[in-house]
């Protein structure tokens, strides 16, 4: 072992040597240029929804007028809302996503524990199942999945959209809850174990509490897979009545009507349930998206 009391002065001098500027100090110019990009892109980002917002006060006529607004109105929301079948989407919107919310939940959970705590056959085979679901594109599955649900009288339907859209959110967030999973103890089921708890009931009453923040990103991504998909429920829905919010904007903006006042206020009705659920969920986010990318 080298004493450093004995070090030659000049080792010693060279070891001490610390540059002028610390590590991960920026120049002025260096920050000036960060600030400069921050700025650009938060206001690329935040323009488009604060005109979406202007422009579902001003009146139809002055939609596309480039000046803040001028006369102040609330008719477009009125139209919305009195006029339109909005309400009904609304309704059916509620009911497709709270189902596809809830079951999404819980098939991802329990898919995420048994694959995260078991050993079975096929269990690699299902896992790359999950994975390969998530290779294609929504134009590649919408024939198929229409056959497929006509040949089950689901069209039309709700439940064929929450089919539908299970089928989309539950391998991704079955994989993000097996990451997550893997990062809470074994001895925890071991405890339960020797408590006397089966293994459904280890899971319901020792792992899922503590699995909160992935149940929050699982419960989220469900929710806005439902409440913002348009393809899927443009093609298996028919009927104004029928519609989901996300189907029902196209009927302002088409190749015959061109509607932007009512279409940007039902947009701006739209996003403030999205944004309540992110503000319930948000503290959870990154803690649970974060989850199983390390490993102790």
């Amino acid at each position: 072992m080298t004493d450093t009391r004995t070090r030659p002065p000049e080792a010693a001098g060279a070891r001490s040597t610390v540059s002028p500027r610390k590590r991960g100090d920026r120049g002025p110019l260096a920050s000036l240029g960060l600030h400069l990009t921050l700025l650009t892109a938060s206001a690329a980002a935040v323009f488009p929804p604060l005109w979406l917002l202007v422009t579902s006060f001003k009146p139809k006529t002055d939609a596309f007028d480039t000046s803040l607004v001028k006369d102040f109105t609330l008719g477009n929301y009125r139209h919305v809302v009195s006029d339109t079948d909005f309400l009904s989407w609304l309704q059916n919107s509620l009911v497709v996503v709270g189902l596809t919310t809830v079951i999404g939940v819980f098939i991802s959970a329990t898919t995420g524990y048994a694959v995260s705590r078991f050993r079975f056959p096929g269990m690699r085979a299902l896992m790359w199942m999950l994975l390969l679901t998530q290779m294609f594109p929504v134009a590649v599955l919408i024939v198929p999945l229409y056959n497929l649900l006509a040949d089950l009288g689901l069209l039309n339907q709700p439940g064929g959209l929450v089919v539908t859209y299970l089928t989309v959110a539950v391998p991704f967030c079955a994989w993000m809850m097996k990451g997550y999973f893997d990062g809470i103890p074994v001895e925890i089921d071991e405890a339960g174990r020797v408590d006397g708890l089966n293994p459904f009931g280890t899971f319901w009453r020792l792992v899922l509490p503590l699995a909160k923040p992935g149940l929050a990103v699982t419960a989220f991504y469900t929710f806005i897979t439902g409440w913002a998909e348009v393809a899927y429920a443009s093609a298996f829905m028919t009927g104004e009545e029928n519609l989901t919010l996300a189907g029902g904007l196209q009927t302002f903006v088409n190749q015959y009507t061109s509607d932007w006042g009512s279409l940007t206020a039902a947009a701006v009705i739209i996003a403030v349930p999205a944004a309540i659920v992110f503000g319930l969920v948000q503290r959870h986010l990154v803690s649970g998206l974060t989850a199983g990318a390390t490993k102790s």
